[in-house]
């Protein structure tokens, strides 16, 4: 079963996430590593439970040296009757469902950040969450940032899936 990778949020009821890309527990591709392939990954969600509006899409480390973690992709206000994302779609420029958008991540790029820990660092686990939103949009702009999102994914939050990969240079 994969760790929860939000312990102080309020608890929430899980669904499915699966990724071509991404196998749970186990080493990420070279695609989705900072300095390689530097893509989001592939992931399907089958529906969020009853009253889901819109989806959230993170990708959160919180292994990174640094007492907050590392964002490295959110994407927010994926409209309720998308279910998947195909690999890149974490592009900056990515053409994206609806009216969804990229907030910046903690690289600083409004868009997907692979995996690049510090050389020599423990192994960090890299939680790919689909977060089922009660709402169509998550009330946040281009300009928020990842714990602006966290903050409202707390109250509006109506589910979570979750698929988690690993890496260690």
């Amino acid at each position: 079963m994969t760790p929860d990778p939000y312990p102080l949020l309020p608890a929430a009821p899980s669904f499915s996430v699966t990724s071509a890309d991404v196998t749970d527990g186990q080493p990420l591709k070279d695609d989705q590593v900072a300095d390689a392939g530097n893509t989001s990954p592939q992931l399907s969600w089958e529906a969020g439970p009853e009253g889901t509006k819109s989806y959230t899409i993170t990708c959160f480390d919180p292994d990174a040296p640094t007492p907050s973690g590392f964002w490295h992709w959110v994407l927010v206000d994926v409209p309720a009757d998308v279910t998947s994302l195909d690999a890149g779609a974490g592009a900056v420029d990515a053409e994206l469902p609806g009216k969804a958008f990229h907030v910046r991540n903690d690289g600083g790029q409004q868009g997907f950040m692979g995996a690049a820990p510090p050389a020599g660092d423990q192994v960090h686990r890299y939680f790919f969450v689909v977060h089922a939103v009660n709402e169509e949009s998550l009330g946040v702009d281009g300009s928020a940032s990842p714990a602006v999102v966290s903050f409202n994914l707390a109250f509006k939050t109506a589910g979570r899936a979750i698929v988690h990969g690993t890496y260690q240079h």
